[in-house]
């Protein structure tokens, strides 16, 4: 057969176009790129590389607003991780990624692969992972699929992590019925490297070869970026062939070889294949490096008979790389697979024509120029709601804050909160993760960030995932500048230096001038507050068509920019963690109270209402509280710190008292009302100072504190076994037993998973 009439061996029609995800607009684009009508392995692969998931039609021109340059940044975004300088010549490299329809459709393999596959966007640069996080979003727990949903998920990362052994050290959850049709699940990796051992996917060097290493190519996850640029359908349960299968055993093996021959200098480029598969790792290394690609698609080592040129390209197999060699390193780099018992071959070579050009059976199958796959992709400014008329259409309601019922009883809704979904303990959770591999976890889940040292030095990074999607969709762009913030608090809260962000963007269908608004919006509020904390973004993804039309499933889901947030601590030994350390401490309120209840939990779980504005985030506030707090722990004047977030003041007291197993009595002049006590206060940190430390450490705390005007309130003193609140006699008004705390707090995960708690 000749070349022509292999390119067109296949008749286009609208139906097959359609089915590719492609409009008939971006078709003509095809048709105008090519000269003439593709074939169907050329529609597959504009397809994909088109498609919203690896080209972000739709945020690209937004993206560009994000902050992404400081003095310690190596590399922001558009590698496969971001990478900074964490000094003495090493740098932290990290991301964080969706996989949040596979996981849906078969949610154990779906959280396994999403797990293996950042891993891979962070050792394909050199870097060895030291950690794994994650951000979890599922719907109404009484939903009849969600049980299955949350055991599925946490088993895969489990299963994936704890094999292929790196450390899962913390994460998030939130549950809202908007997430009933469409979880989210997001994963983020921390690796380490050397800063002169950096690993780019840019390909050079004309006759150079392409290397193909790792797991054999099968039909597994075919389509995988296409189906994740579209919403779910009816009946899309059945799309289960679209998802990957992971091989954990197979992971860690990769990592060992990849990073054996990165010690050598025979790599000239290299890149993981994930979304897209070989499709989108040829075109990236090649567009990237502004050179050509030949591939001899028969080279491909295959785990399935007869498979065509079209699946081999569009397959997502998992645990499979691609490199490019410097001449006359292939045998060198093939003993060093084989060794481990991986597949390696010579696929292909590097070309100067600009073109990608696919070989199979002795015929060329592909051959399509490069530039319109990767720099000329469609590129949307599509219309988005105004801030005023978002308001009209989100339909907040306004809260009158003098007008809600004082709480009757602040135990009872302490123990309601301590109990609730979005509060209660996540020990069921991360119980089943190992994050203890490695020898180097110093805090492990549970607290503000975990921190993970470096391994052989007092170093240590502060790894944390937040966001607060309640938040998100009362106001965009509030939302987005308290997820920074957020994410800033946390690290700062352990004693270190925020430095950077990763982030997953999830949001619904981007069609939608509502949808947009609180993409525009979530990404204005970012900007902004990583510019006035200096936390620059150097890496991220955007998940985009998140929403159900399936039986049940609702529809958009909550705008969750999830942010993935690194610091750096110096001295490990120096950090301090939530928990209440000795009777007699003395407990401060670090920051300026500014109480609201607007989207509070307590408004939602007590009072039945999501209503109000979420809270103003000041970011000058921000940076001081937590400059005041680093600088507490840095002088060894705290011993415990905690910010204040979801459930406000006295959650945050109640999950300090729960971690150090001892409990607080108030003073008496803290006014104990639902405002105070439960409003979601940003920008604030309890604090514990040592009662052994004397006078002098008391006031050099109190010296410290006041740093650019920010005031420590008293809150009262560590000691007992409950949460009292006295009056001016010292005579009790309410008391919380540290004992029915945790009965509350730790009860919610068991009595819903039922049977699968015994997995834990």
């Amino acid at each position: 057969m000749s070349p022509a009439k292999a390119r067109g061996m296949s008749q286009i029609t609208p139906q097959i176009v359609a089915d590719h995800g492609l409009s008939p607009e971006e078709y003509e684009r095809v048709l105008h790129a090519l000269g003439r009508e593709p074939n169907l392995v050329e529609l597959g692969i504009f397809s994909v590389m088109w498609s919203e998931h690896c080209s972000y039609k739709s945020s690209r021109i937004h993206l560009k607003k994000l902050p992404t340059q400081a003095p310690w940044v190596i590399c922001g975004p558009g590698e496969n991780a971001g990478v900074i300088d964490i000094g003495d010549g090493q740098a932290a490299i990290f991301k964080m990624e969706s996989h949040n329809h596979p996981s849906y459709i078969e949610p154990y393999q779906g959280a396994a692969t999403g797990v293996g596959g950042i891993l891979r966007d962070v050792f394909t640069m050199g870097a060895r992972p030291v950690a794994n996080m994650n951000a979890l979003r599922f719907g109404d727990p009484n939903h009849p699929k969600m049980r299955h949903l949350i055991a599925g998920v946490v088993h895969g990362i489990g299963g994936y992590g704890n094999c292929v052994g790196v450390p899962t050290v913390g994460g998030e959850v939130n549950f809202h019925p908007a997430y009933n049709g469409n979880i989210l699940v997001n994963a983020m990796t921390v690796g380490v490297a050397q800063t002169d051992k950096i690993f780019y996917s840019a390909a050079s060097g004309v006759g150079n070869s392409i290397v193909y290493v790792g797991s054999k190519t099968g039909r597994d996850g075919i389509h995988g970026a296409t189906m994740a640029s579209a919403d779910f359908e009816e009946g899309d349960d059945d799309k289960r062939p679209t998802v990957q299968v992971g091989d954990p055993f197979t992971e860690k093996l990769l990592i060992e070889a990849c990073l054996e021959l990165m010690a050598s200098d025979a790599i000239v480029a290299i890149q993981d294949m994930g979304a897209a598969g070989l499709t989108s790792s040829s075109v990236e290394m090649a567009s990237k490096g502004g050179v050509g690609i030949h591939l001899k698609m028969d080279d491909v080592p295959q785990r399935e008979t007869g498979m065509t040129a079209y699946e081999m390209m569009l397959s997502e197999s998992q645990e499979r790389m691609l490199m490019v060699l410097k001449p006359g390193k292939e045998a060198f780099a093939e003993a060093i697979f084989r060794k481990w018992e991986l597949d390696f071959a010579v696929i292909g070579h590097v070309t100067d024509t600009g073109r990608m050009v696919l070989e199979h059976h002795g015929e060329i199958v592909c051959d399509i120029p490069l530039a319109p796959l990767a720099d000329d992709a469609p590129l949307y400014d599509r219309p988005a709601l105004t801030r005023d008329a978002y308001k009209v259409w989100a339909q907040v309601k306004p809260l009158d804050e003098a007008s809600i019922p004082e709480s009757t009883d602040i135990a009872a809704d302490l123990l309601k909160l301590m109990a609730s979904p979005d509060i209660a303990s996540r020990r069921w959770i991360w119980e089943q993760y190992d994050h203890k591999v490695g020898g180097d976890t110093v805090m492990p889940p549970g607290g503000d960030a975990a921190l993970v040292r470096v391994h052989g030095t007092d170093k240590a990074l502060a790894i944390t995932t937040d966001c607060n999607p309640r938040y998100c969709y009362a106001d965009p762009y509030e939302g987005g500048k308290q997820a920074i913030a957020e994410a800033y608090r946390n690290i700062s809260a352990t004693g270190a230096t925020p430095l950077a962000v990763t982030n997953c963007l999830n949001f619904a269908n981007p069609q939608r001038p509502e949808i947009m608004a609180q993409i525009t919006g979530c990404l204005e509020g970012m900007a902004d507050a990583c510019r006035a904390l200096d936390f620059p973004i150097v890496s991220g993804n955007v998940s985009l068509y998140n929403e159900s039309k399936a039986t049940g499933g609702g529809s958009a889901i909550l705008p969750t920019p999830a942010i993935g947030g690194v610091g750096l601590i110096q001295d490990w030994r120096k950090a301090v963690g939530v928990g209440f350390k000795n009777a007699g401490d003395r407990v401060f309120l670090i920051g300026h109270p500014k109480p609201s209840l607007g989207q509070s939990l307590w408004l939602r779980e007590i009072a039945g209402l999501e209503a109000g504005a979420p809270p103003h985030v000041d970011l000058t506030l921000e940076r001081e509280a937590a400059e005041v707090v680093r600088s507490l722990i840095d002088k060894g004047l705290v011993n415990a710190v905690h910010d204040v977030s979801d459930g406000g003041l006295l959650v945050a007291v109640a999950e300090m008292a729960l971690a150090g197993n001892i409990g607080l009595t108030f003073g008496d002049y803290l006014n104990p009302t639902a405002r105070m006590l439960f409003g979601e206060m940003q920008a604030m940190y309890v604090v514990t100072i040592a009662k052994d430390g004397g006078q002098e450490a008391y006031n050099a705390f109190l010296q410290a504190s006041a740093v650019d005007g920010v005031p420590a309130l008293w809150l009262g003193d560590v000691g007992g076994d409950a949460l009292s609140f006295e009056d001016e006699n010292g005579d009790a008004l309410t008391s919380i037993s540290i004992a029915a705390l945790r009965t509350a707090h730790e009860g919610f995960f068991p009595k819903l998973m039922g049977a699968d708690a015994a997995l834990a």
